[in-house]
């Protein structure tokens, strides 16, 4: 009898706490229909605008001489007088160092020697030949020794004069590699005796990617600053495009720009060279923090009304923080900058 009973309190006890369950879940359920907000997404829009745009590129360089020469010695012997200083400014021709000349310049009085006597004879011979008082074949043998004598000239002139070491172009000396009583020979590609470089003008080399090389020409100019002198600009022209890329796919150019007596660039400075490749043209464009989702794939909201609504855009370039959209906008439409991470097609917004 008591094994009932308990049986009947436990299947009452079961009863009554899922009838309680119940309860609570019908009034949770009525609580919510009852309860019911249309919620409205605060938001920041702005007006969609037109504005005159240029592609430009920015890049850094290393500026280079015009001319870089290392002086070498086209003469065998030892060095008597040295002309230069590092540092100096040395013109096309001048005279850099002297070198031994004595055995070169008997060489050069014996060769002028042969020659004037080469030069007589072939002259006398020929008054002879003319008269009918010498053979025309001996004529033959004396021309031959005459144009030996005159090459023989040429080459002891080249020696004696190859024993002056001058400067191949104007510019300032910035290495010296000898001294007097060193020896200096013309074996291979000679000794060097010093360096020399042009900065009458000057070269800024820059690597450019194959996705932006295309767009420049010769000729195009460009315009120079330096953080060597803040807030001055230079004008430069590109003077070359290499037309083979290196194992990194970037196409060497070449920017020529005159070197200013006010503001002197030197060699192995750095500068940034920024190029203009496209006429100004005026576009639509709308702040970078409207894109929704990458460049590739970009998306706005646009404010319809009080709702927002999703739109699909093609972009261009981006410039300064805006990026021109060339196609899905028009300008005077407004568009969500902040609070777009809440809104989906359709959504309520405030503006704030």
């Amino acid at each position: 009898m008591k094994k009932v009973i308990w049986i009947v309190l436990i299947i009452a006890s079961i009863a009554g706490i899922a009838g309680v369950l119940y309860s609570n879940k019908q009034k949770q359920q009525n609580k919510t229909s009852t309860n019911v907000i249309q919620k409205s997404f605060p938001v920041n829009v702005t007006n969609v605008t037109e504005e005159q745009l240029q592609d430009a590129l920015s890049m850094v360089g290393t500026v280079a001489p015009n001319n870089d020469v290392t002086v070498t010695s086209e003469t065998t012997g030892r060095i008597v007088k040295c002309n230069v200083q590092v540092g100096q400014y040395v013109h096309a021709g001048q005279i850099l160092f002297q070198v031994d000349d004595e055995m070169k310049a008997a060489q050069l009085k014996i060769a002028e020697a042969n020659f004037e006597k080469a030069q007589k004879d072939s002259a006398r011979i020929k008054y002879l030949v003319s008269e009918k008082s010498m053979a025309a074949s001996q004529w033959d043998g004396i021309e031959l020794q005459y144009k030996l004598a005159e090459q023989q000239l040429i080459q002891a002139q080249r020696l004696y004069n190859d024993t002056r070491i001058k400067s191949p172009i104007s510019g300032v000396v910035t290495a010296r590699y000898a001294d007097v009583g060193a020896m200096v020979n013309n074996m291979q590609s000679g000794t060097p005796v010093c360096n020399i470089v042009d900065v009458s003008r000057l070269k800024i080399k820059l690597n450019v990617a194959e996705r932006d090389v295309f767009k420049f020409s010769n000729g195009q100019n460009v315009q120079v600053t330096t953080d060597v002198y803040p807030g001055e600009k230079f004008n430069g022209s590109i003077s070359n495009i290499s037309q083979k890329a290196d194992e990194a796919h970037t196409y060497p150019v070449e920017i020529s720009i005159a070197n200013n007596a006010s503001h002197p660039f030197k060699a192995g400075m750095f500068a940034r060279v920024e190029f203009t490749t496209v006429k100004a043209r005026t576009s639509v464009v709308v702040p970078r923090e409207a894109i929704v989702g990458s460049l590739r794939d970009a998306s706005v909201f646009i404010v319809d009304g009080s709702k927002s609504k999703v739109r699909k855009i093609v972009v261009g370039s981006e410039h300064n923080g805006k990026v021109e959209v060339t196609s899905g906008l028009s300008a005077g439409e407004r568009v969500v900058v902040n609070g777009q991470n809440n809104l989906i097609d359709g959504s309520d917004i405030t503006i704030q």
